[in-house]
């Protein structure tokens, strides 16, 4: 039986697939055992950008090593399409203040744009019961940057 390999994806294509999806996964590898959470993101074109509540284990693996892996994918429910992009990189505190802003408001945008619901505020340290735009007003998250990719594996079956 002769191995099927799959398919490469080319820029263009796992560019769009990040540009449609908003859900990854990092993986942490300062630990013993890698450590993976699910993350929502906002995609600028060159950065993706997260919102990180200032709480947790992945607190201790990012002080420890910023050095992680993110995994986008998206699939059709029966697995009869998938296709995935990692990237290994370096997640970046955001600094200036302007830009964390505008971060925010895309945070705000993308819920908006994809009708998510009220209860995903949870993950970023709010109440669902608050409106979206508490995000921009309030910095109870961290903005992080994913910076330096070194390797991009794109693949898709079909």
């Amino acid at each position: 039986m002769e191995l099927v390999k799959i398919p490469g994806m080319p820029k263009a294509e796992y560019d769009a697939l990040i540009k449609r999806q908003y859900v990854s996964r990092i993986a942490f590898g300062a630990c013993e055992h890698p450590y993976v959470a699910p993350f929502m993101y906002v995609f600028d074109g060159k950065y993706l950008y997260f919102l990180s509540t200032r709480y947790g284990r992945k607190m201790e693996y990012f002080r420890s090593s910023p050095k992680v892996s993110v995994e986008i994918e998206e699939y059709a429910p029966d697995l009869s399409s998938f296709s995935f992009v990692s990237l290994q990189g370096i997640i970046e505190e955001v600094q200036d203040p302007g830009r964390k802003k505008n971060v925010r408001e895309q945070f705000v945008a993308m819920m908006a744009k994809n009708r998510l619901s009220p209860r995903v505020l949870t993950a970023l340290g709010h109440s669902p019961t608050d409106r979206p735009d508490v995000i921009v007003s309030d910095e109870r998250t961290m903005v992080w940057k994913l910076a330096g990719v070194k390797d991009i594996v794109a693949l898709k079956n079909g």
